[in-house]
């Protein structure tokens, strides 16, 4: 089992806690993730990261592919990757319209076909067999519709990068995990319950089946996963009871909802639509509340040490099923991160 952190995005102000990831790569936690929204971006951090350590992976999860050209992110994936040694990971995700057209102005699109268009782009690019073209229905390169000049013309990336770049993506519908699991070198499920591969099964051996001869020894599945340690089980999910709610009840439109959809494929049907109608009524406490202490207890490690390391054992089953490859945990408490460390690493 890999342990990576996720260290999100910033507030107001700006700060990385450069003491405590430091001493989580001493641990030997293999990677720390960084993320953006509409503030902070996510390659900034990351590049700081990178130049004040000198073992541990830095991944974006996720850079918001409608922000960036695939050529820019390559850009930018090769750059870091020549400066660290091969440290950087790139985590691609699709955002949302609300921050794609609301933020970037430009169309939100198809997320699934964008995502295999944007990696198959990528790749070539890394790979620099030949100069880089390519005809999709979100990408051409050379760009040759509306507003070009016609002067455009296929270029081989001048940087040389030989390190190894693994490209991850974010997505938990069954056509995003296939298209990851066929172009990309693993996912991050936004929560998943180790003992439920079932849900992702299909789609992923729908995607290796596209990609040809692939398997999960080359597939790293990487979810988030919340940590909190205290002696009152009940006020340790309170915090995860928020986010949640608001993924369940609150991302998107009411008859299109990715994570409530999710949560039903879980076996959380009827929780699901609660928590939807109720967060959607304004009701946001009480959407909190409905929650399922079964789904969050299910997904995340919350409790008592000894319940943590209890818990933990359905997560060592899982790997060694191949079922998940990496835990990525947020977590804000070093001793339970040493922990953590102590029973897997």
């Amino acid at each position: 089992m890999k342990l990576g952190l996720i260290s999100g995005y910033s507030g107001r102000k700006m700060s990385i806690p450069i003491d405590a990831i430091k001493a989580a790569e001493a641990m030997g936690y293999e990677s720390i993730w960084t993320a953006e929204a509409y503030g902070s971006d996510a390659v900034t951090p990351a590049a700081w990261i990178l130049a004040q350590t000198t073992r541990m992976k830095v991944g974006t999860a996720i850079m918001q592919m409608p922000a960036r050209t695939p050529a820019m992110c390559a850009m930018t994936a090769m750059s870091l990757a020549e400066l660290s040694g091969g440290r950087f990971i790139v985590g691609l995700g699709a955002s949302g319209p609300q921050v794609v057209e609301g933020w970037h102005g430009v169309p939100y699109g198809k997320p699934v076909t964008r995502l295999k268009e944007y990696i198959q782009i990528m790749k070539q690019i890394f790979a620099r067999e030949t100069p880089a073209t390519f005809e999709g229905q979100m990408y051409q390169l050379p760009y040759t519709g509306e507003g070009a000049t016609g002067l455009g013309k296929p270029l081989k990336s001048i940087l040389h990068c030989e390190e190894d770049i693994p490209i991850y993506a974010a997505t938990i519908t069954p056509a995003g995990v296939s298209a990851a699991a066929e172009v990309a070198d693993g996912f991050f499920p936004v929560w998943m319950d180790p003992e439920q591969y079932h849900v992702f099964a299909d789609p992923i051996e729908k995607g290796f089946t596209a990609a040809g001869d692939k398997n999960l020894t080359q597939f790293d599945i990487a979810p988030f996963v919340t940590v909190v340690m205290g002696d009152d089980v009940d006020a340790c999910m309170a915090p995860i009871r928020g986010s949640m709610a608001l993924y369940i009840g609150g991302m998107g439109a009411r008859d299109k909802n990715f994570y409530n959809d999710y949560a039903k494929r879980l076996g959380f049907e009827d929780a699901a639509v609660k928590i939807q109608d109720l967060y959607l009524a304004g009701k946001k406490d009480e959407a909190m509340a409905a929650v399922p202490a079964e789904l969050i207890d299910a997904c995340h490690l919350v409790g008592p040490a000894d319940r943590i390391k209890e818990r933990l054992a359905r997560w060592k089953t899982a790997s060694g099923q191949g079922h998940v490859g990496s835990m990525l945990l947020g977590c804000q408490q070093p001793e339970a991160l040493e922990l953590i460390a102590g029973e897997l690493l």
